[in-house]
């Protein structure tokens, strides 16, 4: 444990920041902490949790039940750590990464403005019209059958896997969220290969009413005519 001590003081001192509203609700200061210390050590057992916290053994277990309910834990084997039944070794899963903080957002989005510097506007009208194809005939077939307000909802819902919380409302399509604002606060690329499409998925011209990017609370679009 000697060479677990110095980390074990940075743990208790210094919990590790998060983004605003980035823990699930419920998780008090005792379940962050347990996360940060399995997030500096990479692993850990109850026993190592336990004194890592200066907490009770029992008390680390509940935590990394209730932990491991909200899919933040999981096991990752065993290991002896003397005499006795090999321990249980708990590491974070996928979920509890997206705790801790990211700059992938803002790297991206000097990334892009790095691009279009050296005229890398060509590029990246490519790629984004090329990823914004590969969702439309990866969604097309959510669709089939739909027409009107049964349409325009299942291609909300499909939005809203992709990050954008839209929903419909009035007839309209409303994305409350822009997944990727970092690059489009750089370029409106993203926008245009976006409103393609929507209007691929629907199979008719749209109208944006309202824009995220001009102070709006929201990229809405009204529905116009078919598509020729």
């Amino acid at each position: 444990m000697a060479a677990r001590a110095p980390l074990l003081a940075a743990a208790r001192a210094a919990p590790v920041a998060r983004p605003p509203g980035a823990a699930p609700p419920g998780l008090g200061d005792s379940r962050r902490r347990l996360l940060d210390a399995i997030k500096r050590h990479g692993t850990a057992t109850l026993r190592e949790a336990a004194a890592d916290l200066a907490l009770a053994r029992e008390t680390v277990r509940e935590h990394l039940n209730a932990l491991g309910a909200e899919g933040l834990v999981e096991r990752a084997g065993t290991r002896r750590g003397g005499p006795g039944r090999p321990e249980i070794v708990y590491r974070l899963t996928a979920r509890a990464e997206t705790l801790f903080p990211r700059r992938d957002g803002e790297v991206l989005g000097e990334l892009t403005a790095w691009l279009l510097a050296r005229g890398g506007e060509p590029m990246l009208r490519e790629f984004f019209q090329g990823r914004a194809a590969a969702r439309l005939a990866a969604a097309r077939t959510r669709l089939a059958g739909l027409r009107g307000r049964k349409r325009l909802e299942e291609v909300a819902r499909i939005l809203s896997d992709l990050g954008y919380m839209a929903d419909v409302a009035g007839g309209a399509l409303r994305l409350a969220h822009c997944p990727i604002r970092s690059v489009v606060d750089v370029t409106h690329l993203p926008c245009r290969a976006e409103l393609a499409m929507v209007e691929g998925l629907l199979g008719r011209t749209l109208r944006r009413t309202d824009y995220l990017l001009e102070g709006g609370t929201s990229c809405s679009y009204r529905v116009e005519r078919r598509k020729p």
